[in-house]
């Protein structure tokens, strides 16, 4: 993988050529955006959101226009594709949920946002995004992965800020229920598949992984605090499993909710309600965390279904059985028209979920007074 390093040590040059002819011009963009907000509180509640994939990132996207004070917590247990390669021949950390959270709540022209999405088609980057080695030279810039991150949401004037959910090196491994173990985020669902046997539990390796101290403390400071949408085992949970941060979320005194997805994933949920969702969550973090859920309620048109339906995917729905089992825990549900479809691929309609947890956050806070 010579080539590989030789090309990105070149990019290191060329994000940092890019770095100075944005800087002047994102910080009139951030100027701009901020001008006339007088009070932190002008600026919206303080949403966190934890998670990691495309759903987080789609989520964010939307929740920018409703509020400027935004924390996204990101998994750090991706291992293929582009960000395992670099993982692997750099030793860093998997950049890929990170760039799209970074891209998602950045403000930058729709150009630099095409060229950061690129993907190389051939070569020894072939399959690598622009994106990607943009945050690989600034971690080798930097020599450190967090000040990487920072310095990449200045460039790009995020709204809010991105966070790894830990600086530490970590696998995620799956103990299936016919007794065999996986190790590897990527390959997870394949061998689920394989091996026709469906996800007992996961847990990090090493168990003992330390947050970073701003995940606390962005815990500890929010409004409100969003679990999702994304992959139940390999998006979300590996954030829960954090030591430290299921603490900080009981302890806060803000709202938990959580976002349920709208199709099962092969391979991860078959067949999973959304009960199953939430008690899987409450199975891993040994505790109820939860007081919201935000579920779908409308059913696909034939069509589209039948595409999902061909990959194995079912909707995510909820009956009125699991809204009474979600009620004796204490879980209260929201129950929304949450879908989006383009170019037949379903997706959240993340303007409409950003603006129930944006009023629901609101309504908390006149409540209590906080």
């Amino acid at each position: 993988m010579t080539s590989v390093l030789i090309v990105i040590g070149v990019t290191g040059w060329i994000a940092l050529i890019i770095s100075l002819f944005l800087y002047r011009k994102v910080v009139k963009q951030k100027s701009r955006i901020f001008n006339g907000l007088r009070h932190e509180d002008d600026l919206g509640p303080n949403v966190v959101v934890i998670g990691g994939g495309t759903g987080q990132s789609v989520f964010l996207r939307g929740l920018k226009h409703y509020t400027q004070n935004i924390t996204a917590i990101v998994t750090v247990a991706d291992d293929g594709g582009g960000s395992g390669v670099l993982r692997e021949d750099l030793g860093m950390l998997p950049p890929g949920d990170i760039r799209n959270c970074l891209l998602a709540l950045a403000n930058i022209e729709p150009t630099m946002d095409e060229v950061m999405k690129y993907r190389f088609t051939e070569g020894a980057l072939k399959g690598q995004s622009f994106g990607n080695l943009f945050l690989a030279a600034m971690n080798g810039l930097y020599g450190n992965f967090e000040v990487a991150v920072y310095k990449m949401s200045e460039i790009f004037a995020i709204t809010g800020r991105v966070l790894p959910v830990t600086l530490e090196d970590i696998k995620l491994i799956a103990q299936l229920k016919n007794g065999n173990k996986v190790k590897g985020e990527s390959i997870i669902p394949k061998e689920v598949k394989s091996q026709q046997s469906t996800i007992e539990r996961v847990y990090l390796d090493p168990v003992d992984v330390k947050p970073l101290d701003e995940v606390i403390n962005s815990i500890a400071n929010a409004d409100i605090i969003i679990i999702g949408p994304g992959s139940l085992y390999t998006s979300i949970i590996p954030n829960l499993l954090v030591e430290g941060v299921v603490d900080a979320i009981k302890k806060s005194k803000a709202p938990k909710v959580y976002i349920s997805n709208i199709m099962t994933q092969p391979g991860e949920t078959d067949n999973y309600n959304v009960l199953d969702h939430v008690n899987s969550i409450v199975k891993h973090t040994k505790e109820n965390i939860l007081d919201y859920v935000i579920a779908n309620n409308e059913v696909l048109p034939k069509d589209i279904f039948e595409i999902y339906q061909n990959d194995g995917a079912t909707q995510v729905l909820l009956d009125k059985d699991q809204k009474e089992y979600l009620k004796s825990m204490g879980v209260k549900t929201i129950e929304e028209n949450l879908i989006e479809i383009k170019n037949n691929y379903i997706r959240h309609d993340a303007n409409h979920i950003s603006n129930v947890v944006v009023d629901l956050a609101l309504r908390h806070k006149n409540d209590t007074g906080k």
